[in-house]
């Protein structure tokens, strides 16, 4: 339950659109309960005024057009069809006797009532009478039950509540919608926001929105500033650095070479392998680095096709030898030819990367297959190795800039895979990591989906 009034909360608490739309629906209704009170309580005694004035109006007609009056003690009940709205007219007695007459239509109706209009209580019952004096000298009672005249005010007050009853519920409806429309406004620009890329990282354009807003529409534009200024600054120092420190390791590099070509001990030659090795991984690493800066920094290269069959080729004759020195089958399955909208130079190295890494996992007499599928919605590219796999629990993870899974003895920069999400997101394109087989848990199989645009 407290989970429950929780949610209902943080709307109301969180959204701008529902607590405006909540308040002015609350002053809504307060005011339509304010102004239908005043509206039934004015008609009801508009009514009221009404009926005092058909009394009015019923002895003026027996005094002006002399109609007929009833013997006395008897009563003339005018409008009869309609019961709940009877007037009882009666002739009252002579002045001077003052015994109640219990033979009138009014039981207890005293005779010495002053003319006007006046309520009274009659044998446990109210009413309303007019006393008049007619101009022959006859004094007459018109009166009605205050029960009837009540319930004929109320009738008539509540139809007056009928359009407050009807309006305000509509009245309602547009509010709530024209609040949202108001705020349509802010969800498309927080859409349009969401829907970027990491690199997109332009200013917003305030001209369209409301004023209130543009104030923290500039604000966030000279954030996005701010952070596309530290990303380039970022881009330019990784590039900047590997650029560097690729001349001194070249530098190293040939220095080893001469170093080997001279005479040394077994010992020597071990240590002095090993710094080649570690010299070449870092040359290695420096060209990864190199290639994701140069990645991430094509964020607005124009889109070209890029053919994936013969990329396919082009990644082939360049892994090849390491395939082979491994003795691993590897080939391309189908010839279905697709073109994707990117660089072929970036799908180049996508695909190089995929397969490079396919290749170290791919343990000595495996097989990786390459393929290419083509529909209606999407081209779909999958590369599918026989190697130990990747656990469900580090698939998200080793996409991240030198992460390695753990338990694995090979050697890597650890920024493949990373190279590979930055161009797959930019793209417009998306990538899954599963078991090639489900029954072995084992293998793995990379699936990038090009959807058309």
């Amino acid at each position: 339950m407290d989970g429950f009034k929780g949610r209902i909360k943080d709307p109301l608490k969180n959204s701008l659109r529902t607590r405006l739309s909540f308040w002015l629906s609350v002053v809504i209704v307060l005011i339509a309960i304010i102004a239908g009170t005043f509206a039934f309580f004015n008609a009801q005694g508009e009514a009221n005024e009404l009926q005092d004035e058909t009394l009015r109006q019923v002895a003026s007609l027996f005094d002006e057009h002399h109609l007929p009056l009833p013997p006395s003690g008897t009563p003339r009940v005018l409008s009869e069809e309609e019961e709940d709205a009877r007037v009882v007219v009666q002739q009252l007695r002579p002045q001077g006797q003052t015994t109640a007459n219990t033979d009138m239509a009014v039981p207890g109706l005293p005779d010495t009532l002053a003319d006007g209009l006046q309520t009274i209580t009659a044998q446990q019952e109210d009413y309303r009478v007019l006393v008049k004096t007619l101009s022959s000298g006859q004094r007459i009672a018109v009166s009605q039950e205050t029960d009837i005249r009540d319930e004929i005010a109320s009738e008539s007050a509540l139809r007056t509540l009928l359009p407050f009853l009807v309006l305000v519920p509509v009245l309602l409806v547009v509010v709530a919608v024209l609040v949202r429309h108001m705020f349509k406004l802010i969800a498309e620009l927080s859409q349009e926001i969401d829907q970027r890329e990491d690199h997109e990282l332009h200013p917003i354009k305030p001209e369209s929105l409301p004023t209130e807003i543009r104030p923290f529409l500039v604000a966030i534009n000279r954030l996005l500033g701010r952070v596309g200024q530290s990303m380039d600054a970022q881009r330019r120092f990784v590039a900047d650095a590997a650029h560097e420190l690729r001349s001194p390791l070249t530098a190293l590099s040939l220095q080893a070479e001469r170093l080997g070509s001279a005479p040394m001990s077994d010992a020597a030659q071990e240590r002095l392998l090993a710094l080649r090795g570690g010299i070449q991984r870092t040359r290695q690493l420096l060209d990864q680095l190199l290639t994701l800066a140069r990645v991430q920094d094509a964020a607005h290269a124009q889109a070209e096709s890029a053919p994936v069959q013969q990329t396919f080729r082009h990644v082939l004759e360049d892994l090849l030898p390491l395939a082979e020195a491994k003795n691993i089958d590897i080939g391309v399955v189908g010839e279905t030819e697709a073109e994707v909208r990117m660089h072929p130079a970036e799908l180049h190295i996508l695909l190089k990367n995929l397969v490079d890494n396919a290749i170290r996992y791919t343990p000595a007499g495996g097989r990786i297959d390459l393929s290419v599928t083509r529909d209606a919605a999407a081209v779909t590219v999958e590369i599918e190795d026989t190697g130990p796999g990747i656990p469900e629990h580090e698939r998200d993870r080793v996409f991240d800039p030198f992460y390695r899974v753990l338990g694995s003895d090979e050697t890597g920069s650890g920024l493949g895979l990373s190279i590979v999400q930055a161009i797959v997101e930019r793209a417009g394109a998306t990538i899954v990591l599963e078991e090639a087989d489900t029954l072995a848990h084992s293998g793995l199989r990379v699936r990038i989906t090009f959807l058309h645009r």
